[in-house]
Order: C-alpha cells, then structure tokens, then sequence
C-alpha cells in the first residue's frame, strides 16, 4: 500500500521548512508528500505547484502532489503548462490531486459564478487533457491553434486524482472514472456509503481505479500522549455532522499496534490503496511529538 503525508509543520511554509520536512519523509519510505490549497485565511496556501517546485529540488524520489489543486479558478491553458513545467521539473513524479473548491468568497473574488463550479471544472479538465496530449487546441476562429510546451513527463499526463465532498460531487467523480480522494473530515462509514455509491453509479468507474484515503494520524508508545490527542480530537465537528463523531471514526490514534490494526480495517472496508497521512490538529501539541509520530508511522506502516 502507498503511504504518503502532508507536512506536519504548517506554521512555516517557506521553501527550506517544506524542503526539508519533503527530505525528511523520502528518508523515512513515504511514497508521496501532498500540499493542499487554500485561499484567504491565516496559512493560506494560494499556490501549491509553485511551493511543490521548491521541494523538488530537495527530493529526488518521493512524489509530489496536490490534495486539491482548484480548476474552476484557473485558467486552464496556464494550469497544464504549469502542470506539465512541474512534471517536468521533478522528472515525473506529479500526483495531482484536483478540486472544485467551496468558499463563497474565493469565486466571488476570482470572478467565477459558483453554481457552474462543476461545469467550469469539466470544461477545463478536458481542456487540460487535450493539451497534455499535445493536440493543437483551437482558442480563435481567426488565428492559428496552440500547443502547450513542454510536455509532462507522465504521459499521457500525470496521475489524477478527485476530491469530492457530498453526493453531486461524488456522482461527477464517477463518471470522470479517476480516483475519488476520501475527506479527512467523514467517518469510514460515511466513506464506505461513498465508494458504494461510485460502484453502483453504473458508470465505466464501477471497478474503481484507485482508492486514495487521508486520515489524521498520530502513533506513539506513551500512552499519555495518546490519549491527550484523543482528548484534542474527541469534540471534533465536520459539516453535515449533526452529532460528534467517534475518533476512531475519522482519525488513526494510538500505539503502532492499533493504527496497524487500524489501517488494515480500512483495506478491509474500503478497498484502501494510499493513505495520505496528515497532523492531528490539537491545540498545542508539541512539534516533536509530532515528529517522532512522523517517524513511528514510518516504522509501523512502511517498515513493517
């Protein structure tokens, strides 16, 4: 199973604090290091393949992706070549995760009517794949079509993958056959009702493609550390969840033992084929705690 991680430390997002936490996990056996992005609030992440272009200089194996790289608020001739420059850079090793975005205020401020979201977003992923195939793209009646340069390494482009939230969503990932990334923020139950729901859309994407999954996850022997995350994570609330969820619900807390047993209850329910692994968010849990997680979930689930 592929293992792959978000940074653990989001409170410095300059180029040599994500370098190094990219350079840290390639040593540790993660397969895979994921920003997400974000817009307008503290920690923003506006532009996840220029920050992924920093780290590929730091990295020469482990992958580099998006959790959720926003189509409808690019533009999407500039999103494949930068798409494709990052591909290039890193010699192939793009995962791009995509995303349709929510916040009422990042549309309005890009211009872009939220209610065609998921049309905007078809449209120009099948802009982008025509591009990255290298077919001459037709922009004016009255001028000569384009073609992207350079190419992405991956052909016939990168791996592409769908993070999708409620049921429209899920019903557009169906049909666009490619891996539905599950929300850090449902319980398993949830997930399981989800990729049912794909299997059954009597879509080309019953036989499901991949099953990519993040979850927070915190490992540790001390069982006191353990059970303050588990207080931290206890009176989490997710949208559409009128009641508090179960941690062992939505997160893998506890000794290697159990997130073990854990993960191998999610291959066994979900059919789980990449777990992405992101931070606990608990107020003040010390960075090195954290770290030597970081390094027990490497022992426990890529060493092992």
């Amino acid at each position: 199973m592929h293992i792959g991680i978000t940074p653990w430390e989001m409170r410095d997002l300059s180029a040599a604090s994500l370098s190094s936490q990219a350079h840290r996990a390639e040593q540790l056996g993660f397969e895979s290091f994921f920003l997400p992005e974000n817009h307008f609030s503290a920690g923003a992440l506006p532009e996840p393949l220029m920050l992924l272009a920093a780290v590929a200089s730091a990295t020469s194996t482990i992958r580099l992706g998006t959790t959720s790289y926003l189509l409808p608020v690019r533009h999407p001739i500039a999103a494949a070549e930068q798409v494709a420059v990052l591909d290039q850079l890193c010699n192939g090793r793009v995962i791009l995760g995509l995303g349709r975005g929510f916040a009422a205020n990042m549309f309005t401020a890009f211009g872009v009517d939220s209610r065609q979201k998921r049309q905007i977003f078809t449209d120009n992923l099948n802009l982008m794949l025509r591009a990255w195939a290298g077919e001459a793209i037709e922009v004016d009646a009255d001028k000569d079509a384009i073609e992207i340069h350079p190419l992405p390494v991956q052909r016939p482009h990168p791996e592409l993958w769908v993070a999708a939230f409620g049921p429209k969503a899920l019903a557009q990932v169906a049909a666009l056959n490619l891996p539905y990334l599950a929300s850090p923020m449902e319980p398993l139950s949830v997930l399981a009702a989800n990729y049912q729901s794909i299997r059954d859309s009597g879509t080309s994407a019953g036989e499901l493609v991949g099953v990519p999954v993040m979850r927070s996850v915190f490992v540790s022997t001390n069982r006191n550390e353990v059970e303050a995350v588990r207080r931290g994570l206890v009176d989490a609330k997710f949208p559409r969840q009128e009641e508090t969820i179960e941690v062992d619900d939505w997160a893998l807390v506890g000794d290697p033992a159990f997130v073990s047993d854990q993960v191998a209850r999610y291959r066994e329910t979900l059919g789980m084929t990449h777990l992405i692994v992101t931070r606990p968010r608990v107020q003040g849990l010390p960075l090195e705690q954290i770290e030597r997680s970081v390094a027990l979930i490497a022992d426990t689930l890529i060493a092992a």
